[in-house]
């Protein structure tokens, strides 16, 4: 009983671990309350099949807290997508899974990570400026919400050699 109890109330960090096809319905349904347009589960099991495709999960007893996503080719990579489940925002999980990330991306040979964010995502640009990311472009127009309103794409840039 009393092991029963402690489990109850125990606090439990996400586990991070390799994504693979198998998760691309979850991946898909984080992905669609996080963004204004989600992407489908066949897109992310075509994107888990691709051998230049990386992705790191958070966990918590089965169920998805998070993921980040790169698709990685000679020496360059783009992080193609971050998401993080609301209630798990604010936890230092987005960090713990980008840290992780751009580790296994040096090692698979990485020299330089771009990325593209929403100017108006004030809390993804603070994650990425203090991951040593530097705005290299912009693509003006590029992002619109759900009530048509355009915003810019701040195109970043990590170099690590």
């Amino acid at each position: 009983m009393m092991q029963f109890i402690t489990r109850l109330f125990a606090r439990s960090e996400p586990m991070l671990s390799e994504a693979s096809p198998r998760d691309a319905a979850a991946l898909s349904a984080l992905h669609g309350t996080s963004f204004h347009r989600g992407w489908s589960e066949e897109e992310f099991e075509r994107l888990l099949l691709d051998r230049n495709i990386l992705a790191q999960r958070a966990t918590t007893g089965g169920r998805l807290d998070g993921f980040i996503m790169s698709r990685l080719v000679a020496g360059e990579a783009e992080i193609l997508s971050v998401a993080v489940a609301a209630r798990q925002r604010r936890k230092g999980l987005a960090r713990r899974l980008l840290d992780l990330h751009l580790r296994r991306l040096v090692g698979l040979g990485a020299r330089t990570v771009f990325l593209e964010v929403n100017e108006t995502n004030e809390a993804a640009r603070r994650l990425y400026r203090r991951a040593g990311f530097r705005e290299a472009g912009r693509r003006d127009g590029y992002y619109s919400d759900a009530g048509g309103q355009r915003s810019t794409a701040l195109v970043l840039r990590r170099d690590f050699a």
